[in-house]
């Protein structure tokens, strides 16, 4: 008898201030890596299937990316720590005006 089956792994890559496509608000974006592995006698052996989403934190709608936009978002990530993302949607709107810390 052989046991044999899949099992799946998310990863969460990095968080990203985007603005949502379907909500509209500037807010937090978890960027996940799903892995699906095959298993044979419960031990995971290799993937055969890997996905990219991003995942809306006020709204909750998940949209899928390609890897490649997924590494454009890490890499943008990387880049830019404390600022607006850009690459998916629109960017975060600045705040018009005076800078708070200065007077």
């Amino acid at each position: 008898m052989i046991i044999f089956g899949s099992r799946g792994y998310i990863y969460q890559l990095a968080i990203l201030t985007l603005v949502c496509g379907h909500c509209g608000n500037p807010s937090a974006h978890t960027l996940r890596k799903r892995v699906t592995k095959f298993t044979l006698f419960f031990v995971p052996l290799f993937p055969f299937s890997t996905k990219f989403a991003t995942q809306c934190t006020f709204c909750g709608v998940e949209n899928r990316v390609t890897k490649e936009q997924a590494e454009q978002l890490l890499a943008q990530d990387a880049g830019q720590p404390h600022g607006p993302q850009q690459g998916y949607g629109q960017p975060a709107p600045q705040q018009q005006g005076q800078n708070p810390y200065q007077q």
